[in-house]
């Protein structure tokens, strides 16, 4: 008997970008939930009924960014991984038990990333 999925939030406002992510995700035969901004993600992560074992989240949001979504994401659920996605990877620092994967990438890139995350 196989366990269940991993269950990967995407948080992406580029609805194409999204799809993509999630197609990948889906393919890789991960549970996903999408967020097109970080509100819509901060009621996934409210739902204390929804289990999550990864957000990924783009880092340039409008409103409240990737950074500060991640903050108020630790807050609820303190050991959260969680996996920034930005076109300027080189540039960001981030806590531990974050990583960044830059944009674009592979479909291998991100599957193994994913990967070792989880």
């Amino acid at each position: 008997m196989s366990s269940a999925p991993s269950i990967i939030l995407v948080v992406e406002d580029d609805a194409i970008v999204r799809m993509l992510i999630v197609d990948v995700l889906e393919e890789l035969e991960y549970t996903v939930l999408e967020a097109d901004s970080s509100e819509k993600a901060l009621e996934f992560l409210n739902d204390e009924d929804q289990y999550i074992d990864l957000m990924m989240t783009d880092v340039g949001l409008p409103v409240m960014n990737g950074r500060e979504l991640a903050t108020q994401a630790r807050m609820l659920r303190p050991e959260l991984p969680i996996l920034f996605a930005s076109g300027y990877a080189e540039n960001i620092d981030v806590p531990e038990g974050m990583q960044v994967i830059g944009k674009p990438f592979s479909i291998d890139q991100l599957r193994d990333k994913v990967k070792s995350m989880l």
